[in-house]
């Protein structure tokens, strides 16, 4: 298993980092050497990723319900053909009790990962941005999210960050929106708190893009055209070809996020698993949408058992994005199955493997990933899953 690469600083006898959640880091040193997700060669302005093997498509002969309609590449359910050319926004937003959670139910893609304190932080990645009044709230970044938004070549949208995040976002391949360095990026408006009150809308994004130039279309030799291989809608992944398959009516993430106490329940009727949270100092209930009151619901949700290191004592923390025969589960239809998975390049999709070394089919709809650090576990019908 291939070990994450550290780089250690020199410690300097009286800098402190910056917070960065709401406002540009400064440029200063940790009070302990960080260990730092080790960079790819530096890429040039048109780097193109490590070739890898792609899977073959299986097609099915069908017809779309509406004349220039395709498939998603990101959800597989079918969209306009602009849509589908058009890039993602990958957007991160917090996810604490203070945390004002508008267009979120919109989301195609839902990354969940811990930061520093035990905290976990969202990262939504958005097929069809077209038309969103506001999209928030958004906060800061941290570095490993940003490779996971690569793999959609996403325009990156964050609200500033600590000194970690500077080589990463500092790459001339990094096409981000930092709404500290361009306030047209985003509008502040009432929220439930006054540090969680930053939203962005359609035509802020566009906006921005135009003040970067920023191409709205999918970039050539960048991220992977074909991502998830999705099953067909006729023959949906059931998981029952798997004598392995366990039940999954509820599979909790609290023993993995003490702070959000997430869990998801699946919902028979719908074919979806409900996302419900119970958040530090707030109570248990359905994780909604404050737009229009809709509780998030994903068809499919993936689980990265993933390596990570403590950089300081400040807890940030560094994850091993890059990795290959890491440990996960993938949940769909009320059941589940172990993987493996594997990311191997900075644009490179992460894929995800069978017992048998086969390439999983999801269903279609949105997904929910969520990263589990490595030795953690959740739990399934009140069964705890350890890492394999």
């Amino acid at each position: 298993m291939k070990r994450l690469q550290v780089l250690f600083l020199a410690a300097l006898s009286s800098s402190l980092l910056l917070a960065g959640c709401g406002k540009d880091a400064e440029e200063q040193q940790p009070v302990v050497g960080p260990i730092v997700e080790a960079q790819p060669e530096l890429e040039k302005e048109n780097t193109e990723p490590a070739e890898q093997e792609k899977p073959e498509e299986e097609t099915e002969t069908e017809t779309p319900p509406q004349e220039g309609m395709v498939r998603s590449r990101i959800t597989n359910e079918w969209v306009d053909e602009e849509i589908n050319n058009t890039r993602p926004v990958a957007v991160m937003i917090p996810n604490s009790k203070t945390a004002s959670h508008y267009g979120i139910s919109n989301v195609s893609v839902l990354y969940e990962c811990n930061v520093e304190g035990s905290m976990t932080r969202l990262m939504g990645v958005f097929d069809d941005w077209s038309n969103i009044s506001k999209l928030g709230n958004i906060r800061s970044c941290r570095d490993y999210y940003v490779y996971w938004a690569f793999e959609w070549d996403a325009l990156y949208i964050h609200f500033g960050g600590p000194f970690y995040i500077d080589d990463i976002i500092g790459r001339k391949d990094t096409q981000n929106i930092n709404c500290i360095a361009y306030s047209n990026a985003s509008f502040r408006e009432a929220a439930k708190n006054s540090t969680d009150n930053a939203f962005t809308s359609t035509e802020k994004i566009k906006d921005a893009a135009s003040h970067y130039n920023y191409p709205l279309t999918y970039r050539d030799g960048y991220a992977d055209e074909q991502h998830y291989l999705f099953a067909s809608e006729s023959e949906p992944n059931t998981l029952e070809q798997y004598s392995d398959a366990i039940t999954a009516s509820k599979v909790d993430m609290s023993p993995a996020y003490p702070v959000t106490n997430c869990y998801f329940v699946y919902n028979e009727s719908t074919g979806l698993y409900e996302r419900f949270q119970h958040l530090s100092g707030d109570s248990d209930g359905p994780h909604v949408d404050l737009a229009n009151n809709e509780q998030l619901a994903f068809k499919n949700i993936l689980i990265q058992n993933t390596y990570y290191e403590v950089r300081d004592q400040k807890g940030y923390l560094a994850f091993q994005c890059h990795d290959t025969t890491r440990d996960g589960w993938f949940f769909t239809n009320g059941k589940g199955i172990h993987v493996t998975w594997e990311k191997t390049s900075d644009y490179g999709a992460t894929r995800y493997y069978d017992d048998d070394g086969n390439e999983i089919k999801l269903n279609t709809g949105k997904t929910m990933v969520c990263i589990d650090e490595d030795g953690d576990t959740f739990s399934v019908d009140g069964k705890t899953i350890e890492a394999k």
